[in-house]
């Protein structure tokens, strides 16, 4: 009997499961489209494109103006070192009124750095040890005692930005530093090598 009982508790549990779901799902229909949206293109869902810079052959002095002079430079040095960097990299300064492809600013400036120094001075230090009188067994020790020595020094900055001539917007941008010189002829090469710095990843790979 007890057999019989367990079997048909078994079975309603089985058709229990069987039932129907009381939950059933349901969706509201999406909204339709704004009649503008078939002509209406999103940039931002894009990539934006990889810039040309073989485009590029043609450029001027952002404003008209010369890079800033200071009494270290004149503005002529600047103005002549990033010129000459420019045209190694095929890009023609336009001197009349037709419209250049890039629009070009640069500035220099000294500033001053810290620089650290670490020196290994070695020194020997040791005793004698053992027998009578005195006398016995040198041991000798080896230890460096490093120094950090601080000092001073002015370096040359040059800051060289382009600009798209048509769009106005920043096409590239770099600066670069080197060891401020003495003479006027050092000076020179000073601000050739930190303006050749500043332009040696242009164009960008």
């Amino acid at each position: 009997m007890s057999s019989r009982s367990g079997l048909l508790v078994l079975c309603l549990g089985l058709a229990a499961c069987q039932g129907s779901n009381p939950y059933v799902a349901t969706s509201n229909p999406l909204p339709p489209a704004p009649p503008q949206a078939a002509n209406t293109f999103d940039r931002s869902a894009y990539p934006a494109a990889p810039r040309d810079y073989g485009r590029y052959r043609s450029w001027a002095w952002l404003n008209g103006q010369l890079p800033p002079g200071s009494a270290w430079a004149d503005s002529a040095q600047v103005a002549e070192a990033v010129s000459n960097a420019l045209d190694q990299r095929g890009l023609r300064p336009l001197h009349d009124n037709r419209p250049a492809d890039l629009f070009v600013s640069a500035n220099l400036r000294l500033e001053t750095r810290l620089r650290q120094v670490q020196d290994d001075y070695g020194y020997y230090g040791g005793g004698y040890y053992g027998g009578h009188g005195g006398y016995g067994n040198g041991v000798g020790m080896y230890n460096t005692v490093p120094i950090i020595r601080t000092y001073q020094e002015q370096v040359v900055v040059v800051q060289v930005d382009m600009f798209d001539a048509q769009s106005g917007q920043p096409v590239w941008s770099s600066s670069a530093e080197t060891l401020r010189k003495g003479t006027q002829m050092e000076q020179a090469d000073a601000i050739r090598e930190a303006v050749e710095k500043a332009m040696s990843a242009y164009p960008p790979s």
